[in-house]
């Protein structure tokens, strides 16, 4: 069971090992972009490139009589968008399995890679649980870290890199746990954090926090919820302005500007002053243009400068 790109990595890992899935359930076709456009998810075309059956119920209790039939051994849940309810839980030989991104208990909930991030953890792993009614709350059967810094990354790289490790894991889990090798391990409750569905409003930059904590956001929400902020170019009109990416400049003098106040830095930069030091602004897209380098932009926007940002 699952929906994103997490879950399809999961999946086509399973499928190039001894385990290839009878079933896939995955979340129902959605209307994506400007135009609409019904859209099937990403497990769903993985799915049916490798001609596995999917099933998409708007609920997932619906499915609980097709899957008694089925009488699987394991049931493995990834990305998949939907709390299993006991009846489901309870029909799998061994249980239900779910991959989870993130050192839990630490991060639970929808968004663990961009919490991770945002928050600036020096590292993070991946988890596998045995599931129970409660959001990522089961008997912890197989954990790894990362071995290398995350420091850098954006969301995108640490996404793929975590889905990875999660596959590799779950590889060497299953053998283990079919033959009762493993004990289920209490998560500890006191050091339990939690995320939230992520919306577009998110992503709107606060000029009051510090560079450091807006190009972690920076890198945590690209490409979704997208990291935005605007520019008043006359009294009362506002262009919104996407920013993709950016590094934390520091003054050499220590002079301070306004919060929010766009200055040229080092390079031909844009810098925008923050609570402390400046960000510095190397990718941007202003609402309707295309994405571009700070300095293309100044080319077009020299008034951009001296700008107070909202």
């Amino acid at each position: 069971m699952g929906t994103s790109e997490f879950g399809a990595i999961i999946l086509e890992g399973l499928i190039n090992s001894e385990y290839k899935p009878i079933l896939v359930a995955t979340a129902p076709d959605k209307p994506i972009g400007r135009k609409q456009i019904l859209t099937p998810p990403p497990v769903k075309i993985l799915a049916e490139k490798y001609k596995i059956s999917v099933v998409q119920p708007e609920r997932i209790l619906n499915l609980k009589s097709l899957i008694l039939n089925l009488k699987p051994d394991l049931i493995v849940v990834a990305a998949y968008g939907q709390i299993l309810p006991k009846e489901i839980l309870e029909i799998p030989k061994f249980g239900c399995l779910n991959l989870h991104p993130s050192l839990l208990p630490r991060w639970r909930g929808p968004s663990p890679i961009q919490y991770t991030i945002l928050n600036g953890d020096e590292t993070t792993g991946v988890t596998i649980i045995l599931m129970d009614e409660k959001m990522d709350h089961g008997p912890i059967l197989a954990q790894q870290e990362l071995k290398f810094s995350i420091s850098n990354l954006e969301f995108s790289n640490l996404h793929d890199k975590l889905a990875e490790l999660e596959t590799e894991l779950l590889l060497k889990t299953i053998p283990k746990w079919i033959k009762g090798e493993i004990k289920p391990k209490p998560q500890d409750e006191s050091k339990t954090t939690y995320t939230k569905i992520l919306t577009r409003e998110d992503g709107k930059i606060d000029w009051k926090k510090s560079a450091e904590d807006l190009e972690r956001q920076i890198r945590a929400f690209n490409p979704w919820p997208g990291t935005f902020t605007f520019w008043e170019i006359i009294r009362g009109k506002l262009l919104r302005i996407k920013i993709f990416k950016a590094k934390v400049f520091q003054s050499p003098t220590g002079k301070t500007f306004p919060i929010g106040k766009v200055l040229i830095v080092p390079q031909n930069k844009v810098g925008v002053q923050c609570t402390k030091d400046f960000l510095l602004i190397e990718k941007l897209q202003l609402e309707g243009r295309k994405p571009m380098e700070s300095e293309e932009f100044l080319r077009g926007h020299p008034n951009f400068i001296g700008a107070i940002l909202k």
